[in-house]
């Protein structure tokens, strides 16, 4: 077997070529390839990475093109996914955190740059469509009878934006992304961020209305995250329509991740 020239496997690698395809052009095997990109500190792309790429280039074809799921089988495959990482070590869950750190810090700067924008497009949407919680929560309660208003505005003085309004109950739900508890744009707009929201608090306590802010911490809004959403929500919900809380107790915090 002829020597491989190493040069050559790395700038095709870095071209988008497979270890496979490299492995067979040179009549050699995938994991020396593999061998021969470590050792010049050329970072391997993870299977799924790879498997875009193969898409993206006509090599493979999407495994669920041309196919749909059930929304049996999205529950399925929801609750599957779920009681998975529940039933997950502690260790696991590390190994996987530390994982997608990893990958993360080894993408390169054009991709990392493409996630980045495409996440503030989605954060922009969200502000001006509202959150897929807020419709989903929205739609929820609409099929149960309720009245419920998306985006409220002018309900208190002050350039308030009010998430969801059940009028019939005097009740405002929050649902609350990162922004609002994380610095993510800094701690002086997160300062900002509390401050208003705190000013909206009162304020609506004060008119007599109810509260109920959700901290969301969820990535995608999954079957799984839908369900403890709708569940939380709901009993708050049948509790405040079966009796009005006092005044003391009109501010209500919940979680969600």
């Amino acid at each position: 077997m002829s020597s491989i020239n190493e040069a050559y496997v790395i700038q095709q690698y870095a071209d988008g070529c497979s270890t496979i395809v490299l492995a067979k052009e040179l009549d050699t095997y995938p994991k020396k390839i593999e061998r021969i990109l470590k050792r010049n500190g050329q970072s391997l792309r993870s299977k799924s990475e790879s498997q875009a790429l193969a898409i993206k280039e006509g090599r493979a074809k999407h495994p669920t093109e041309g196919s749909q799921r059930t929304e049996e089988q999205k529950i399925k495959i929801s609750k599957g996914t779920e009681a998975r990482w529940k039933n997950m070590s502690k260790e696991d869950r590390q190994n996987f955190i530390d994982g997608a750190k990893d990958r993360w810090e080894k993408m390169p700067p054009d991709r990392k740059r493409e996630m980045l924008e495409k996440a503030g497009r989605s954060l922009q949407k969200t502000t001006t469509e509202g959150s897929k919680a807020e419709k989903f929560l929205r739609q929820k309660l609409l099929d149960e009878g309720y009245d419920v208003r998306l985006h409220v505005k002018n309900l208190i003085e002050g350039k308030f934006e009010l998430d969801l309004f059940l009028p019939e109950l005097k009740l405002i739900i929050e649902i609350d992304g990162p922004q609002h508890f994380m610095p993510i744009f800094g701690e002086k707009r997160l300062e900002e961020v509390i401050k208003f929201d705190s000013i909206k608090n009162g304020l609506l306590i004060s008119k007599g209305y109810c509260l109920v802010r959700i901290r969301y911490l969820c990535k995608h809004m999954s079957q799984s995250v839908q369900r403890k959403l709708w569940a939380l929500v709901s009993e708050q919900v049948e509790k405040i329509e079966d009796k009005f809380p006092s005044k003391n107790n009109r501010f209500i915090e919940l979680e969600i991740d």
